[in-house]
């Protein structure tokens, strides 16, 4: 058995090389099976993931509950375009997103498969609600690799000769305390955006990460969203908060915003939504929803019945007490972890995150160091991504539900591998 993992695993690394395209990077680890916090490669070595397949595991691989789900959904049928034939897991995952919203409003959903599939169609509710077509984002934003949403990141590697790109999308700076970018500076720097750049009376929206995902980690501070949404409401401007990488859990409640006081107009949510399955949502208020006309909005594979029946199970979990109660656990625990390890090597700027959404910055602007770090640890039997503009920051993804020896054992490796 040992011998015949290696031959396949050296096959899938042969495969990929000659099949598929080298513009999708990845390392040179292969799956075979996923349970939990843990993944063994078909070289029959075991992993501690600390990177959920970039946040889409949340609950964990395999979850149980998730699983039967899936095989009573895949033994009805598995697909049945909701535009020509309605089914109940849609409805149910849209009736579960409205009473998980972070606010007393009456909200209706659209199910995608992708976070930016989801992105681009909260710009196009906003578009038609408002009729403007302005679209403002911010400063080392990830919302996608779409032609729209790529016009919309930040990073240069994502859209670098692609273009023409969308127009209509202007750019703010956000609040990143480390760097020396206060929360007034965001602002001034949003309104000098109004003044030169764009008349507010013309954009639709503004899409802002609550903690930005590839961008760093970087939680935004109440006080700017809070300025933010303000801003919004006087001009007539819509908010959507991009939560496809903060929200389902990942910073402890089901929406990061819920923890700034702020109600957004918008929510775009996705990877863990789906439980390891492709899906995506836009939810917002009716009226804004209902805004598009019939046949404005769908998709053949979007709100796929198999993956609203994992959803359903994760929306169902994110609303069980215990759930929040064991996310804040593990922030607490990882959180100070990772100062200690901090003390310890100079090279490490920051420790932030919100909840247990964490990550630590190198001082130094370059990915050399983080790019080790992650391959060491790698080999150590520990998968974590880094992130950041300048891919200085490493940031951790574990299961909500892994144990404190897990979790201990993950930091053991991280910290051996910045020595």
């Amino acid at each position: 058995m040992a011998t015949k993992q290696v031959q396949d695993a050296a096959a899938v690394r042969t495969g990929r090389e000659r099949y598929v395209t080298r513009g999708v990077a990845t390392t040179d680890m292969t799956v075979s099976r996923a349970e939990g916090a843990t993944i063994w490669d078909a070289d029959g070595r075991e992993y501690l993931d600390f990177a959920g397949g970039i946040a889409c595991q949340n609950l964990g691989h395999n979850p149980e509950a998730i699983v039967q789900a899936v095989h009573e959904q895949v033994d009805r049928y598995l697909h049945q375009c909701f535009m020509v034939g309605m089914y109940e897991p849609y409805v149910e995952v849209c009736r579960r997103l409205d009473e998980l919203w972070p606010g007393h409003t009456e909200t209706k959903s659209l199910l995608v498969n992708s976070g930016a599939e989801a992105v681009e169609n909260a710009v196009k509710i906003a578009r038609t609600a408002t009729g403007r077509p302005g679209v403002v984002v911010f400063d080392r934003a990830f919302h996608g690799r779409t032609n729209l949403t790529m016009a919309m990141t930040s990073k240069l590697v994502y859209k670098q000769g692609f273009g023409p790109l969308a127009p209509d999308i202007y750019r703010a700076p956000a609040p990143y305390p480390y760097r020396g970018v206060t929360v007034s500076d965001a602002i001034t720097g949003l309104e000098l955006l109004f003044a030169q750049d764009v008349d507010p009376g013309a954009v639709a929206c503004v899409v802002l990460e609550t903690v930005q995902g590839e961008g760093g980690f970087i939680p935004m501070p109440a006080d700017f969203v809070q300025a933010l949404k303000l801003i919004c409401e006087r001009h007539g401007i819509l908010y959507v908060a991009d939560e496809v990488q903060s929200g389902c859990g990942r910073t402890g409640p089901p929406w990061a915003i819920e923890q700034l006081n702020v109600e957004p107009d918008l929510i775009v949510s996705g990877k863990t939504l789906g439980g390891g399955l492709p899906l995506a949502a836009v939810t917002g208020r009716s009226e804004l929803m209902d805004s598009v006309h019939p046949g404005g909005l769908g998709g053949t594979f979007g709100g796929n019945p198999v993956a609203c029946a994992a959803a359903c199970v994760v929306l169902d979990a994110l609303a069980e007490p215990g759930f929040r109660e064991r996310a804040e656990t593990v922030g607490r625990l990882i959180r100070g972890r990772l100062e200690r390890i901090a003390e310890q090597h100079s090279a490490i700027g920051e420790v932030r995150g919100l909840g247990p959404m964490l990550a630590i910055e190198l001082a130094e602007r370059s990915g050399d160091v983080t790019k080790a770090v992650t391959t060491k640890a790698r080999e150590n039997g520990l998968l974590i991504l880094s992130c950041g503009l300048y891919g200085n920051v490493i940031r951790l993804l574990p299961p909500l539900t892994a144990t404190d020896e897990e979790l201990e054992r993950g930091l053991d490796i991280l910290e051996q591998a910045l020595g």
